[in-house]
């Protein structure tokens, strides 16, 4: 048998030489879940030692990681906007950067008791729908992806959180089965080249859905989709926000004014990314 700290230096030493970025936080992540146990308890209690059935689950979780399946999917769950989000292979798992999107819009509605409606196009599991209505109590919104399978996931989350009667999750290729008119649009679509996925890290080529990934040859087929059909859809004085990848802020802002939709701003991640473009009517 041994302790916590030795399990947790002898795994972070494998993962690191496997060459994962992160290797620490994750075998903290994956002891914890082992055990049933947070962080916190983890760090105070270092010197306890592990029961045999706790390090086989522990090691069966490290295999996994060795093999660059993600630790969201691993734990079948991911934090975004301080809420927990279900993680499958039929979503995208949420990422720190799309929180820039969420500020982007919060930043845009000077009435946050207003009762808004959102319309999230490609909306995955659901996190930047949920997000958004957990600070705008009286918004109501709709979700909308392809994937009945992950329509399922995000209506699951929407109903585990508590949004569930303020949402509704349609299945539609973009704006083929939308109706009526949106206070706020928004969407994280599909953005990376299609000659780029190949080369992206194996966490995100061969553990996250393909459609969620390929943008096409450019990376802006998606968006010039969202551009051209907005105008049926957007309130007056409705507010535009798409996220967008490294470079691609300024195109999509031309894509949208094309469309007759001026840019209001283009917002930058914690990296110091241009990662989200606001348009208004």
């Amino acid at each position: 048998m041994t302790s916590i700290g030795e399990s947790l230096r002898a795994a972070t030493a494998r993962l690191t030489e496997a060459g994962i970025d992160g290797a620490r936080l994750d075998a903290r992540l994956l002891l914890a879940e082992a055990l049933g146990k947070d962080g916190t308890w983890l760090f105070n209690h270092a010197n306890d030692e592990l029961d045999a059935s706790v390090e086989a689950a522990f090691a069966a979780l490290v295999e996994k990681r060795l093999a660059r399946q993600p630790v969201s999917l691993i734990l079948g769950r991911r934090e975004f906007w301080s809420l927990d989000f279900t993680v499958t292979r039929d979503t995208l798992a949420p990422r720190p950067d799309s929180e820039t999107l969420i500020e982007a819009v919060l930043a845009e509605l000077p009435d946050r008791q207003a009762p808004l409606s959102l319309l999230d196009l490609g909306t995955g599991t659901g996190c930047l729908l949920i997000s958004l209505l957990s600070e705008l109590p009286n918004a109501r919104g709709t979700g909308v992806d392809i994937n009945p399978d992950t329509l399922a996931v995000a209506q699951g989350n929407a109903d585990r959180l508590g949004f569930g009667a303020r949402t509704r999750f349609i299945r539609s290729s973009w704006w083929d089965a939308i109706e009526g008119r949106f206070d706020v649009i928004l969407s994280n679509p599909p953005y990376i080249p299609s000659g780029d996925i190949p080369g992206l890290d194996p966490e995100v080529a061969r553990f996250e859905p393909l459609d969620a990934l390929d943008g096409g040859a450019d990376g802006l087929d998606a968006y010039r989709l969202l551009a051209a059909g907005v105008e049926g859809f957007l309130a007056e004085n409705g507010v535009i926000a798409f996220e967008v990848g490294a470079g691609q802020a300024p195109d999509v802002a031309v894509l949208l004014e094309q469309a007759g939709f001026p840019l209001r701003a283009i917002r930058r991640d914690l990296a110091g990314i241009e990662r989200c473009v606001v348009s208004r009517r």
